[in-house]
Formats: structure tokens, sequence, C-alpha cells
């Protein structure tokens, strides 16, 4: 289960129960030894340190869920945090809920939407109800910006149409994005933009860097661009290259830290040792396709102007 789900949530009434008055309590989080996570809940902050901020918005909406006399239904940028999606610069502390008009009165911490779902539209996901897949990308098309909902998008794409080991099923993707976009056409508000992110979604990006880099790679005029391209390693396997650029014939990859400092990413080995496995991969890929290898990270993709300056560090040419 994800890590999100197991951090137990304190009541403020089981603290009171348990001997913590106002005055302990206040003390408490002046301390650094409780963490508010909405008003009336709160968490062991050390329990909490390596939480993302998807699994924080997680525990939000378990906080929230907890208060509610009535399951509340999660949407738009808590569904997608909740179905294990990326949610690129989650926009502040909020919850997002879809509510019936029945239900009145504010909600703290809280973003309230009124629409209408269908059956099919609800799902449970560890106890909480929550918008079904395609119901939650058709409403983070609609309203996020389009960074954000490409970066979702994505994920969910390569959720339900990446087949491991480099395959990606183009027809479960197609019928995916078409499904999201039938749902998004029965609102009168972002149409627009809901079509255009889930044109140019696109499943086989593997994290939220690389669908950042395509979106600025497109911002600078290239329009052939091949995502997780084998290249045969020396043992008969495949190295997958996260772009092959083919308007310059080229290759890049969009180099997140996480690999040298996550130690799940590193599978047992150290900074260095992946540091040079990255190196010889490299190596071999130049080497054998002919092709320059260009690196770039979060830095570089402030803007399409910084990524062109990149690139031409490495003197791959802009269209």
């Amino acid at each position: 289960m994800d890590a999100a789900f197991e951090i137990p949530l304190l009541r403020r009434a089981e603290l009171l129960e348990a001997g913590i008055d106002r005055h302990g309590l206040d003390a408490r989080l002046r301390a650094g030894v409780l963490e508010r996570v909405r008003p009336g809940v709160y968490v062991d902050p050390q329990r909490a340190a390596s939480l993302r901020p998807e699994q924080w918005m997680v525990v939000r909406a378990r906080a929230l869920a907890l208060m509610c006399s009535e399951a509340p239904v999660f949407s738009h940028q808590t569904a997608a945090a909740l179905h294990g999606l990326p949610v690129h610069a989650p926009s502040g502390e909020r919850v997002h809920l879809i509510l019936d008009e029945h239900r009145r009165g504010p909600i703290a911490s809280a973003v309230r939407h009124r629409g209408e779902l269908q059956p099919d539209e609800v799902v449970e996901r560890n106890g909480l109800k929550v918008t079904a897949l395609t119901r939650t990308m058709a409403d983070v098309a609609r309203t996020s910006p389009f960074e954000n909902a490409v970066c979702s998008l994505d994920g969910a794409l390569r959720h339900t149409a990446g087949r491991g080991n480099g395959g990606y099923d183009e027809d479960a993707a197609h019928a995916l994005r078409a499904a999201a976009l039938a749902i998004s056409m029965r609102s009168a508000h972002g149409r627009a933009g809901a079509a255009r992110a889930l044109a140019f979604a696109d499943g086989r990006a593997q994290l939220p860097g690389e669908s950042i880099s395509r979106i600025r790679l497109t911002e600078l005029g290239f329009r052939s661009l091949r995502l997780q391209v084998p290249v045969a390693t020396p043992t008969g396997g495949s190295y997958y290259v996260d772009f092959g650029i083919e308007d310059v014939n080229a290759w890049g990859e969009f180099d997140g830290r996480g690999k040298y400092v996550d130690d799940g990413l590193r599978g047992g080995r150290t900074a260095a040792e992946v540091m040079l496995a990255e190196k010889q991969r490299e190596d071999w890929i130049r080497g054998t396709t002919g092709r320059p290898v260009v690196r770039w990270g979060w830095p570089h993709l402030r803007d399409a102007a910084t990524l062109a300056s990149r690139l031409r560090a490495f003197h791959i040419p802009l269209p």
C-alpha cells in the first residue's frame, strides 16, 4: 500500500482523550512533534517527512474524509493523486471535491466543484470515493494548466496502455483519450483546453520531467520526436532512450536527480555506481548509433529558451 495511506491520522478528540489539552497541543505543534493536516487532524511529522507532494494530497483527502459525516467524492487534482498519477506543481493545499447540489455550506481547505456524476464515474480507492480514471482525466484536462494536465494525463495513459519492456498499446491509449474527451465535452467550460491536452498526452513518457521536456521541445519547433526508443545493448537486450529527436538525428535524455539520490531507484547501488553505469550506457548508445546524446534536468526546463541554450551548448541545431 502507498505510504500516504499508512500514515496514522490523529484527531483532536483522540488527543484530548489521551490527556493532551489545547495548550499541550499548541506546544507540540510549536515543537514540531505534531503537524496539522487540516483543522482537527494531525500527523507525526517524522512519519510524513518523506512523502512526495502527491502523497500529501492523499493524506489531506484522508483527513477531510475522516471529518465528514457523509463520504465525499474526491475529484480533479486530488483524484489524480488518489489514482497514483503525477501531479505537477499542485495548486495549493486545498482538496478538490465534487458535491451534489443539496450539500450546502463551506468546507475548510476544500474546492467544491458542481457537476453531475454518472454511476460508473465513481470508484473506491482504499476506502475513499474518487472519480473514475476517465472522469478524473477529463476534469484535470479541462481545469488544469496545460503543463500540469499533460503530466497527469501521461501518467494515466502509461498506467493503462503501458505494457512493460517498452511496450505501449496505441489502441488502448486512443480509447482512453477518446473516453476522457467525450466526458470533457459534456461541460461548458474548458473543452478546448481538454482537447489540446488529451491530443498531446502520451503514456510513453515515464516521468513528469519527460512530459515537460516534450512540451519544451515542441515549443522549440521539433516535430519528429520518438519516446522511449530502444537501442540494442552489448548483451542483446535494449536500452531505452527518452527521446529520439529525429529532426536533427540526436538523442535526448531527461536526467532527474532521483536516480542518483533515491534509494528505491538506485536498486541498492551507490550514486557513484549509478553514474558509472549511466556513463557506460551513454557511451555505448553514442558509439553504436553515431548520434549525439544531450542530457538536461529540471533547471533546463524552466522555459523553452533555457532548454534551447542547453541544446546549443551540445551543438544540437534548432528548427
